[in-house]
């Protein structure tokens, strides 16, 4: 398993978290509440759906970081 995938699947649910909590104030704080019943498993679909490629893409940007503070102590 490569390191990126490590470091995505790390992120992944923190990522996933955010976009799940931005959908359901979407859903609650304005008139689709009425419908929230049906919406609220499609934002949990669609966060997952979003979710794994924008881990994938910060994954690179995280391990960059750790490396410029690994080089920096050498």
């Amino acid at each position: 398993m490569s390191i990126r995938l490590q470091i995505a699947a790390i992120i992944f649910m923190m990522v996933q978290g955010v976009f799940f909590g931005i959908g359901v104030v979407i859903v609650l704080a304005t008139p689709l509440k009425a419908s929230a019943a049906q919406l609220i498993p499609l934002v949990i679909g669609v966060s997952v759906l979003l979710s794994a490629p924008t881990a994938w893409l910060i994954a690179p940007l995280m391990r960059s970081a750790h490396q410029r503070k690994h080089d920096a102590r050498e």
